[in-house]
């Protein structure tokens, strides 16, 4: 259960880190990366298994593990690949994005709907998104976030819609703005720097107004998640200081001014928590920080690195949305290889798993599959770099799944690295981590359960989302609480057609992947 629920750098890593490569979310960075270690990790105990069973865990094959990836529409990162393409192509393009993922056995995607104060999405609160149709505020003919929802259920993966808080433009000329948008309507909300234009992350309106933003889309829309990237306050560049002063004057309170900020950052996190869940409980809410809260020299609880601060340069704290339980899970961008100097992934792995220790609180890593190929180190022209990241995650329990940016390498699969993964680690589909105060109830296990001529069929359970489908070894041992060695497919509909003849089990599962007991059915030799 999550706790304490409210009611409601060295210099070198700092500037690479923090440049014109941040612009974009999560993965978009140009970190250099050093030489890989070749040290491989054993296998991880089994945590949470329903049953009692002779069955040990197989690390390689995990019952439950989030694997997703991050869709970016901000400059048209990954979809649409440009703006005004046909409503019939951007559906094309989007549905070879899932297709790719489902192929690789992924189970959630996570769509930038609101890259800066817009909306991909109808919405009577900001201007229709500029990556549609090239025009900020241009309607596009359509409303896609429902046929992205869609498609996502469709074939099996969770939907959670990416919002970025506080950028409000990415020029800070105002008057180049579409007339409705709130930062036109509300000058006094936003900050100006380094080119750009930002919401005030001091003002309790900028707080409402994206407290209101996310539950418009929660209420509207059948989405599985909240998500909110690394973008807090901005990335140092050389747009000086952050001008927020007069907010800091007003309601400051007599704190010091970066605990101030933290403090606002704090506020919403909690804010939104609060309102996602009271619209809708089971919608999940998490963050993804970049992947340094504080380095051990300014802090003896913070981690073995020396690049950037979060906690220090942009003002977020995720410890204490971690001990505050105002998220349902931390994903840290852990960009970087192992025995990268500055900020070694076999460092920050272990910080990061006993921070949520005790919490409820998920951890999921965020993998940087784009760093995959590119020359400027070792480590990443290496094709078994990102692999063996999930390998050496098998030595900590509290890891319960990954997400890699961005979805356009899944199509290029640089290095066939992406294969690999695949192959070493999703070898076998996976259910999704269950996040106990979000709830759910499993359903009625498969009624009417048969089989003719290899295809398995079954009635449909009231709500039911999807099943899972195991098949019993000659042995008969059944290890499907222990893990996922005898999983062979979660489908969405109650047919299934085997390849081999065998007993097999069918269960129910709810939306948030509640399991039933199972149906048992034999299939016969033809």
């Amino acid at each position: 259960m999550r706790t304490g629920r409210p009611l409601i750098a060295a210099a070198a890593l700092a500037t690479v880190t923090a440049g014109a490569a941040y612009l974009f979310g999560p993965g978009a960075k140009e970190t250099p990366a050093a030489t890989a270690s070749t040290g491989e990790s054993a296998t991880k105990t089994a945590s949470s298994a329903q049953v009692k069973t002779a069955c040990t865990a197989d690390a390689r094959y995990p019952k439950r593990q989030l694997r997703g990836v991050w869709i970016a529409t901000v400059k048209n990162i990954d979809w649409p690949s440009r703006t005004g393409l046909p409503v019939a192509k951007q559906q094309a393009e989007y549905v070879k994005l899932l297709d790719a993922a489902v192929k690789r056995r992924f189970n959630a995607v996570f769509v930038q709907v609101r890259p800066a104060s817009d909306a991909l999405y109808k919405s009577s609160i900001e201007p229709w998104t500029q990556y549609l149709t090239g025009t900020a505020g241009k309607d596009p003919g359509w409303d896609p976030l429902p046929f992205l929802i869609d498609e996502a259920h469709k074939r099996g993966l969770e939907f959670h819609a990416w919002f970025n808080p506080y950028r409000a433009a990415y020029d800070a000329d105002t008057a180049k703005l579409p007339a409705g948008h709130p930062a036109r309507q509300h000058p006094g909300w936003t900050v100006k720097y380094d080119g750009r234009l930002y919401y005030n992350p001091g003002l309790p309106q900028v707080r409402e107004h994206v407290t209101k933003v996310v539950t418009d889309v929660v209420r509207r829309y059948d989405i599985d998640g909240v998500h909110f990237d690394d973008y807090f306050y901005p990335y140092p560049g050389g747009g000086g200081a952050f001008n927020d002063a007069a907010a800091f004057t007003k309601y400051g309170d007599g704190a010091k001014l970066a605990d101030w900020r933290r403090d606002n950052v704090n506020k919403l996190i909690a804010q939104v928590d609060v309102a996602v869940h009271a619209v809708k409980n089971h919608v999940k809410f998490g963050v993804s920080p970049f992947g340094i809260w504080r380095n051990k020299s300014d802090d003896p609880t913070g981690s073995s690195t020396s690049g950037m601060s979060a906690y220090d340069a942009i003002y977020a704290d995720a410890r204490h949305w971690i001990k505050s339980g105002t998220v349902d899970y931390i994903m840290p961008q852990l960009y970087w290889s192992r025995g990268f100097r500055l900020a070694d992934y076999r460092a920050l792995v272990p910080w990061w798993n006993n921070e949520v220790k005790g919490t409820g609180v998920d951890l999921y890593i965020g993998q940087a599959l784009y760093r995959v190929g590119t020359t400027d180190d070792k480590a990443w022209t290496k094709p078994g770099e990102l692999a063996a990241h999930l390998t050496f995650n098998r030595d900590y329990e509290r890891i319960d799944g990954d997400v890699f940016f961005s979805a356009a390498q899944l199509l290029s699969n640089p290095l066939s690295a992406i294969d690999r993964l695949a192959k070493d680690h999703y070898s076998r589909p996976a259910l999704l981590p269950l996040i106990k105060d979000r709830g759910g109830v499993a359903p009625a296990k498969p009624a009417g359960a048969k089989a003719a001529g290899g295809v398995v069929s079954w009635n449909a359970s009231q709500g039911a989302r999807s099943y899972a489908v195991y098949q019993v070894p000659k042995s008969g041992q059944d290890c499907r609480s222990t893990d996922a060695r005898n999983l062979v497919a979660i489908v969405t509909s109650p047919t299934f057609t085997t390849k081999t003849p065998g007993t097999y089990l069918v269960t129910s599962l709810d939306r948030l992947q509640n399991e039933s007991e199972p149906a048992k059915v034999t299939v016969s030799p033809a």
